[in-house]
C-alpha cells in the first residue's frame, strides 16, 4: 500500500531508543527522509544511520526541554530537507524506580513532567511554527503515549500524568489547532503497553513480573516494537489515515487496568 509518505522528511525524536529506532526504520522503508534525533546516545544514532543509508538520513543532538536547542535542531534540518513534514514525539524516560506519591520528591516529580511532557509541548511548538510559515497542505503529528496515561500506574505517577496530559489535553488542544495552520493537519498518540526493548529487559527476566503483566493483556503477549512502528507510520500516512486526527491508539494487546487472566 502507498502511504504517501515518500520523499517526505519525518523528524523521529529519541530514535535511538528500541521503539525510537524501529520507528525511524519504518519510515525509510516507506523512501521518506528520516532525521534521527539523539540526546545522549550519539554511537547508537550514528549506527540507525550508517544502517538506514544517506543521503535521505541525518542524524542531529538536541536537549528537547530547551527551546534553543530545539531551535537549533529544526533550522538543522531546514537546511538540508527544507523543513519538516511529519513530527513523532517518541523521546521520554520511565523512572525504573517504584515510587509511591506519598513518597515521591517535587524534583522527582518535575524532571519526569519535564522530559515527558514539556519536551513535548516545546517539540510541537516549534513545528508548528514551521507550519505557519510553509506552504504545508497535510502535516501530521504522532506523539507516544503510554497505557499508564490511559490506566495510570501505581507507584508512577509522574509518568502516567505526563503521558495522561500528552494523550489528553495536549492532543486534542493541538488538533484543533493545526488545522487553523494547515487545513489538512492532523494530530494523532500511539499508546503502547509493555514493549520488548532494551529498557524493559529488566522486566522481561523477572518471571513473576512477567506473568502479572500478562494477567491483564487479553492477547497474553508482549509487543515488539515494529508493532508500534507500523501503528506510528499508518497514522502519520496522508493517503492511509488521512481523515483521523485527535485518536489515540491504543497497541496494548487488548491490555485492560483488570484481571484478565487469573
Amino acid at each position: 500500500m502507498d502511504t504517501g509518505l515518500a520523499g517526505r522528511t519525518v523528524l523521529v525524536t529519541g530514535a535511538s531508543g528500541g521503539i525510537g529506532q524501529e520507528i525511524a526504520r519504518a519510515f525509510a522503508a516507506e523512501k521518506a527522509n528520516v532525521v534521527v534525533h539523539f540526546n545522549r546516545n550519539q554511537e547508537q544514532a550514528e549506527n540507525l544511520i550508517d544502517e538506514l543509508g544517506e543521503p535521505a538520513t541525518l542524524a542531529i543532538q538536541a536537549d528537547l526541554t530547551n527551546k534553543d536547542s530545539i531551535n537549533s535542531m529544526f533550522d538543522r534540518i531546514a537546511e538540508r530537507f527544507s523543513g519538516v513534514d511529519h513530527l513523532v514525539c517518541n523521546a521520554g524516560v520511565w523512572p525504573p524506580g517504584f515510587v509511591p506519591v506519598a513518597e515521591m520528591t517535587i524534583d522527582q516529580w518535575k524532571e519526569t513532567i519535564d522530559v515527558d511532557l514539556t519536551s513535548v509541548f516545546l517539540s510541537c511548538r516549534r513545528f508548528l511554527q514551521q507550519v505557519k510559515h510553509s506552504a504545508l497542505v497535510d502535516p501530521s503529528i504522532v506523539l507516544i503515549g503510554s497505557t499508564a496515561g490511559v490506566f495510570g500506574e501505581a507507584g508512577h505517577a509522574d509518568y502516567a500524568s505526563a503521558k495522561s496530559g500528552m494523550i489528553g489535553g495536549l492532543m486534542n488542544t493541538l488538533k484543533n489547532e493545526i488545522v487553523t495552520l494547515a487545513g489538512q493537519g492532523r494530530v494523532n498518540a500511539v499508546s503502547p503497553g509493555w514493549v520488548l526493548t532494551p529498557m524493559t529487559e529488566k522486566f522481561a527476566n523477572d518471571q513473576s513480573a512477567l506473568e502479572q503483566a500478562l494477567s491483564t493483556i487479553a492477547m497474553k503477549k508482549v509487543a515488539a516494537p515494529q508493532d508500534i512502528a507500523n501503528a506510528v507510520v499508518f497514522l502519520s500516512s496522508p493517503r492511509v489515515a488521512g481523515h483521523i486526527s485527535g485518536q489515540n491508539l491504543v497497541v496494548s494487546g487488548g491490555m485492560e487496568g483488570r484481571l484478565l487472566h487469573p
